[in-house]
C-alpha cells in the first residue's frame, strides 16, 4: 500500500490509528499533541494514557481514540534532538516509526496517519526527520501492507517532501 504525504488535521482523518508525538510520560502538551487530546476528549485520554506511562524514547503504545474518527491513538516518544548524538537520535526516530507501525499491525489496523514526530519542540531538523519517516516507514511497507499516512503541517515541510519525494503521492485537504 502506498505512503501519501498529506496536508490535513490530523484529528479529523478518517483512519484506523492516529499518532501521537508524544513525550515519555505521555502527559498532554502543545502542538499535534494537544490537538490530539483535546480532540480525543483529554480527560479521558489522559487517564487511558497514565496507566501506560512513562514510556522510553523510541517506544509507542496503543490507546482508545475516544471522541476522534481514529479508533486507536498510538503515542510514539520520538527523541528530543540536542539529547542525543545525531545517529542516536535517528536511531531513536525510527524505532519510533518502526514500533508504531509494528503496534498498528498487531491492532490489525490497515490505515496509520503520523504527523512528523519530533520536528517539533523536540527539534530533530524537519528534512532530516522527513527522511527518516520516509525511510523508515518504507522499510516497515516492504513486509506489511497498510496504508500510511505523512501528515505534514508547515507549508516549508511540505515544500521540502516535494523537493525530496516528489515521487511518493501527495493528497491535499
Amino acid at each position: 500500500m502506498p505512503l501519501t504525504l498529506t496536508q490535513q488535521d490530523i484529528t479529523k482523518m478518517k483512519v484506523d490509528a492516529i499518532v501521537n508525538a508524544a513525550n515519555t510520560e505521555l502527559k498532554m502538551g502543545g502542538g499535534v499533541c494537544g490537538a490530539i487530546f483535546r480532540a480525543a476528549g483529554a480527560e479521558k485520554l489522559q487517564a487511558a494514557c497514565d496507566r501506560l506511562a512513562p514510556i522510553e524514547t523510541g517506544q509507542a503504545v496503543v490507546t482508545p481514540g475516544f471522541a476522534l474518527p481514529a479508533q486507536y491513538v498510538i503515542h510514539a516518544a520520538g527523541p528530543v534532538y540536542h539529547n542525543y548524538t545525531p545517529q542516536e537520535s535517528e536511531a531513536l526516530l525510527r524505532a519510533a516509526y518502526t514500533n508504531t507501525l509494528s503496534a498498528a499491525a498487531e491492532k490489525g489496523c490497515q490505515s496509520v496517519a503520523f504527523p512528523l514526530i519530533s520536528s517539533g519542540i523536540y527539534g530533530y531538523p524537519k528534512g532530516e526527520a522527513l527522511k527518516v519517516a520516509v525511510s523508515a516507514i518504507r522499510d516497515f511497507l516492504k513486509e506489511q501492507e497498510m496504508e500510511v499516512y505523512l501528515t505534514l503541517f508547515d507549508k516549508e515541510v511540505i515544500a521540502l517532501a516535494r523537493n525530496l519525494f516528489g515521487e511518493l503521492e501527495h493528497q491535499d485537504a
